[in-house]
């Protein structure tokens, strides 16, 4: 009886490895097994021999780790544009402006103002509207050419009143700009409206000429605006800008302001509650920048059957510099190598976990990693060799009956 039970056991093993294998060939057509995508490569370019694919920095979040790393950093049009250009600019005349220019003389008799003028409103001349050629030039009468493309209009009607000084009768010249073509800004992207927008001589703010384009599209803690001066620009948030007003500079003329949307988010994995059935998913942060804390509570929070508290891990790609200046070292890495993969750690079993989850703030893309317990991965083992054990001794016992027919029939 023992040797038949060990002889059933056997059998049923095979037959258990058996079906196992068939199982894993019906599994493999809706997609090429493993085996197979490495036996029909042409060519195979092995990693390196090392424990991870990329070095990374494993920081522990901690009361330093919050105040140092808690906070995003953010860009400001103020820090990149300086203090000198927060003030409103002093708007030059260009080509294609179109301006009147009027000539007072303090008596008749002069060049402008004959003696026999009769009656006049005053001792003035009033030029027709002229446009500022492509050399930036204007032609004035008696005065000749003049030189109006990037100069203030007080220059230049103190340039054509000097011309004009031994001819006319204490000459004095107003300018008046009729049309303004040269002091314009762009307004494309995300906006209701995109336009070229003149700049009032009194000086616009970058919230006021989106205003005159209609404002952003899309939410503002979702759009970016990015200012761009000649070679230099800057983005930020629209919600940003508003919050403070400092960031809120004057533009100048021929800046392109930029809106663009892009929602900010983080992936779950792990042992997440997040979606319907605790699968990772994608999570958009629903505003201008979200906590640790509230990034859990949007995934449902952690999993208390299978995750480990203690083991919760946001993964970030940071700037040399930041970490740099956080004294962290660095050596193992490149220099040439700017962008440093960083792993920050959280023990969520800590009581001053949460106050630290609470400070410390999610960027965008960001990883949020909860790992599984170890007893959960036990009852997975557990579990498996349980459903093993039950289907070898069901298939030893079915061997045995079959033996037993068998003999039943032999005596039969």
């Amino acid at each position: 009886m023992r040797n038949l039970r060990g002889r059933a056991l056997k059998a049923g093993i095979v037959l258990l490895s058996g079906v196992a294998l068939a199982g894993c060939q019906e599994l493999a057509k809706e997609g090429p097994t493993a085996q197979a995508i490495k036996a029909n490569a042409a060519v195979t370019v092995p990693g390196a021999k090392t424990k991870s694919i990329f070095d990374y920095v494993l920081i522990d979040v901690d009361g330093n780790a919050v105040n140092t790393f808690g906070s995003p950093k953010k860009s400001s049009l103020f820090g990149t544009f300086g203090n000198a250009r927060s003030i409103a600019p002093q708007l030059k005349l260009g080509v294609g402006d179109v301006v009147q220019v009027t000539v007072f003389e303090a008596q008749t008799g002069g060049l402008f103002i004959p003696t026999d003028a009769g009656a006049r409103p005053g001792n003035f001349v009033t030029f027709p509207s002229q446009q500022i050629d492509g050399k930036g030039e204007l032609n004035v009468p008696y005065a000749g050419p003049i030189k109006f493309a990037g100069r203030s209009i007080t220059d230049v009607q103190n340039e054509i009143a000097d011309k004009l000084s031994n001819r006319a009768i204490e000459p004095q010249v107003m300018i008046t700009l009729a049309n303004q073509r040269s002091s314009q800004v762009s307004v494309v992207g995300d906006v209701r409206a995109a336009a070229r927008i003149d700049i009032n001589p009194a000086g616009d703010r970058i919230i006021d000429v989106l205003a005159r384009a209609g404002g952003p599209a899309s939410p503002g803690y979702e759009t970016y605006v990015t200012l761009e001066r000649g070679r230099t620009k800057s983005t930020m948030f629209f919600d940003d800008i508003l919050a403070d007003a400092k960031e809120n500079i004057y533009i100048h003329p021929d800046d392109t302001i930029y809106l663009y949307r892009e929602a900010e988010s983080f992936l779950a994995f792990g042992a997440t509650n997040s979606g319907t059935t605790g699968a990772s998913t994608k999570i958009n942060f629903g505003s201008a920048r979200i906590t640790l804390a509230e990034g859990i509570a949007k995934m449902g929070g952690i999993d208390d059957t299978r995750a480990d508290a203690k083991k919760v891990f946001i993964y970030r790609v940071m700037d040399r510099k930041v970490l740099s200046a956080a004294r962290i070292d660095l050596r193992r890495f490149p220099v040439s190598q700017t962008d440093i993969p960083v792993i920050f750690q959280i023990d969520f079993r800590n009581p001053s976990a949460y106050f630290a989850a609470q400070n410390f703030y999610l960027a965008n893309k960001d990883i949020v990693y909860v790992d599984n317990s170890g007893s959960y991965e036990l009852s997975k083992f557990l579990s498996l060799v349980t459903n093993v054990t039950s289907t070898v001794t069901s298939t030893s016992n079915a061997v045995t009956s079959v033996r037993s027919g068998r003999d039943s029939l032999r005596n039969f």
